[in-house]
């Protein structure tokens, strides 16, 4: 389990399962001589995305970024089209950290896509319950209400699987909320209308989680945007702000998706002056294949 310590925080990244989507897709107009260049891609033209949560402890409170692909969620036609080689172990992870999933108070949700948002139920039998019983889940009001009443195109990955029996859990904003101080997740937009970014200031240094309008490294190019994104421009333009000032001010960038890095720090240069790689036995690295 990798993680990233400053000061008294630290960050560890949760094994919540992975998926395997389309290079193109995942890297839009960019053509491939491009994009397989900065990240691995295999024999199908698939890219490893990890689904993997962000926990912390911060301010007396046990956090959560995203929830993973969850465990029992997919049938097996889905697992082939996603390219699910594993599901969540979330659990077994926060079990290392001496925690189980009923100590999770808050849910931090940039987004309920399903690949985010499956994790945060299960099946009992037939019934579907909460994984996480105790934590308020915050997403954008946008974003919920999409959710729950999605459009012709939004409808296959919002999934009523993932939110009707934690409705009740659920705690809503519209531009920006401060969950924790020095904890805000914004609303960008772009990636789904109601797409949010989360940035945390701790000790002098500010970390950003820019989840999927800059999934992976790979995806610094602000003009590098998935064909995925229902607002592609609206991404561009967020991107293009909170990447520059992110660089500027050297924050920290953490990664849901990315199977090569799980941190990093850029400076002007583009060059990387910090960084925690995923080191799990087989992972990728920049330029090679899968």
């Amino acid at each position: 389990m990798e993680s990233l310590k400053v000061g008294e925080l630290t960050i560890h990244w949760l094994n919540g399962g992975v998926t395997h989507m389309d290079g193109g897709a995942m890297f839009g107009v960019v053509p491939k001589p491009l994009w397989s260049k900065k990240y691995a891609v295999n024999e199908l033209n698939q890219i490893e995305l990890r689904t993997d949560p962000l926990f912390f402890r911060y301010q007396g409170k046990n956090v959560l970024i995203e929830s993973g692909i969850g465990k029992g969620k997919l049938n097996e036609k889905q697992k082939r089209n996603y390219g699910v080689h594993e599901e969540s172990s979330i659990e077994a992870s926060l079990e290392k950290l001496g925690m189980t999933p009923a100590d999770i108070d808050i849910i931090l949700m940039t987004h309920m896509h399903f690949d985010h948002a499956c994790g945060l139920t299960r099946y009992e039998g037939e019934k579907l319950t909460a994984v996480f019983p105790n934590a308020v889940v915050y997403t954008s009001k946008v974003e919920w209400d999409e959710m729950r009443e999605p459009n012709i195109r939004s409808r296959n990955t919002y999934w009523k699987e993932n939110w009707e029996s934690i409705s009740h859990q659920v705690r809503t904003f519209d531009d920006e909320l401060e969950v924790l101080p020095g904890l805000r997740m914004v609303h960008t937009g772009g990636h789904s209308d109601g797409h949010s970014i989360i940035v945390l200031e701790h000790e002098g240094e500010t970390f950003i989680h820019m989840a999927d309008i800059m999934p992976t490294h790979a995806h610094k190019n602000p003009l590098w945007v998935l064909a995925y994104d229902d607002y592609p421009m609206t991404s561009i333009k967020a991107k293009d702000k909170w990447i520059n000032q992110a660089i500027e001010n050297e924050y920290w960038f953490l990664f849901y998706h990315d199977a090569v890095y799980r941190a990093l720090k850029w400076n002007r240069d583009g060059e990387i002056i910090d960084e925690v790689p995923r080191m799990l036995t087989g992972s990728p690295s920049e330029g090679g294949h899968l």
